[in-house]
């Protein structure tokens, strides 16, 4: 029955992030607020919302490490799975922003990560303040740096004209299937854990973060299919760093996280940071600012490994 809870609970966490975006990128072209704005902050924070309602839940009904291992395996997901397969399919170039911008702010969002958490075992509301004021200042340097460029975000502009009731009623039923979908997806994966006999922070880090990655995955493997360049490196790099900066920092400012599983700090926030670490690596050599189908190999093999070690 756990099983049935976990599934219910990705489906319906699926489905209300999805109306959850519609809503707001329509919400925001009816306020006219330019695409790229809209790309780079309405978009970023509604695909969060599946991750963010999963770690309110888990703090607040007592579960602090699905909390924190839902972030960090989603953010090994994103590299490692999503980044992983897209790249099988079809390689992925990369632009001068990575190595200048988003990789330098993931590597600092992901220590400060580690630093605060292994301080004194807490992740404390002046902490989380100091993460999500970090992801303020890095979307303000992020539309800085955007407009200097002339990049445009791809936003769908039928949702331009979209009635407010539509609107409304996509809000409303987004925001009851990510309440439900955290509920059911949390208390299932409590569940699962006993029965199975392993940690919460074990099915958070495996189970919960593929869950809450697959939207991120569906559309990549979509765009990679219709060799589009819908997906870009640094979208995902934004994705992880939106995690710990929105998804930890506002839960701990609601309810103090504390570590309770030690496994989190000596095992898996080292998985995360050494996936982050190793894409400059790969982007630079041998083939520079590309990643090929081989080294998305590498990644899906190093994915498995980690999931392998994750149940030992």
């Amino acid at each position: 029955m756990s099983i049935l809870w976990v599934i219910l609970g990705l489906i319906l966490l699926v489905v209300g992030g999805d109306f959850l975006v519609k809503a707001s990128v329509g919400l925001s072209l009816k306020f006219n607020i330019s695409k790229m704005v809209i790309g780079m902050t309405v978009v970023s924070f509604a695909t969060s919302a599946p991750e963010l309602l999963v770690s309110l839940q888990a703090a607040l009904s007592g579960s602090p490490a699905i909390a924190i291992n839902n972030v960090v395996g989603s953010n090994i997901a994103n590299i490692g799975l999503v980044l992983g397969i897209t790249a099988l399919i079809g390689a992925i170039a990369v632009d001068k922003s990575f190595y200048i911008l988003n990789w330098p702010a993931m590597m600092i969002f992901s220590f400060m990560l580690y630093y605060f958490l292994n301080n004194d075992g807490f992740l404390t509301q002046i902490e989380g303040v100091i993460l999500f004021c970090s992801l303020i200042l890095f979307i303000v340097i992020l539309l800085k740096n955007a407009k200097s460029e002339d990049v445009t975000e791809e936003v769908d502009d039928a949702l331009a004209i979209v009635s407010n009731a539509k609107i409304l009623l996509w809000l409303v039923i987004g925001a009851a299937a990510l309440y439900f979908g955290s509920v059911w997806l949390v208390d299932g994966a409590k569940d699962l854990a006993k029965a199975i006999g392993v940690s919460d922070a074990v099915i958070a880090v495996t189970v919960i973060a593929i869950g809450t990655s697959v939207p991120e995955l569906a559309a990549s493997v979509i765009a990679a299919a219709k060799q589009e360049k819908a997906l870009s490196l640094g979208n995902l790099i934004g994705s992880n760093i939106f995690n710990i900066g929105s998804v930890l920092g506002l839960t701990s400012i609601v309810k103090t996280i504390p570590v309770t599983d030690t496994k989190i700090l000596d095992n898996d926030i080292f998985w995360m940071i050494s996936f982050a670490a190793i894409l400059i690596l790969l982007i630079l050599i041998p083939k520079r600012m590309q990643i090929s189908r081989y080294k998305g190999l590498l990644l899906v093999i190093g994915y498995c490994v980690f999931i392998y070690t994750a149940f030992l």
